[in-house]
């Protein structure tokens, strides 16, 4: 999984750098900033769209997997995550009540992230 997502984010992070206007990092160098001042002060709140986006992507994507570590593993071998436990307390264990407690912290967890990125769209602030 982490190497389908590299490939996703960079392509979105190489988009949102090449997508700054080189006058603004021209500007910045003859006024005498330094490079790391230039990344830090410019780069990064420029791109802050592309992160916060590329961010929420990757945590709804990684909470959930559960069809990957499934079909691999089944779970084994210390690659349990969280649909994995729900799936094995809710259906295997027939312990209804645990897995009921697992799905809700689940989605107690997404449903910040999702309202925020919803939000974002919303206003026309991801991708700029």
């Amino acid at each position: 999984m982490i190497w389908l997502q590299a490939g996703y984010c960079m392509v979105l992070f190489s988009a949102a750098i090449k997508g700054i206007p080189a006058e603004i990092l021209e500007a910045a160098r003859v006024d005498g900033a330094t490079e790391i001042q230039v990344f830090f002060k410019i780069m990064i709140p420029y791109i802050m769209g592309t992160i916060i986006t590329v961010t929420t992507t990757i945590i709804i994507f990684t909470l959930k997997i559960f069809d990957v570590v499934w079909v691999m593993t089944g779970g084994q071998f210390s690659t349990q995550v969280i649909a994995t436990q729900f799936y094995r307390e809710y259906f295997t264990a027939q312990n209804a009540g645990y897995g009921s407690a697992i799905a809700i912290v689940l989605l107690v967890a997404v449903i910040p992230v999702m309202i925020y990125n919803l939000k974002q769209f919303r206003e026309g602030q991801a991708f700029k």
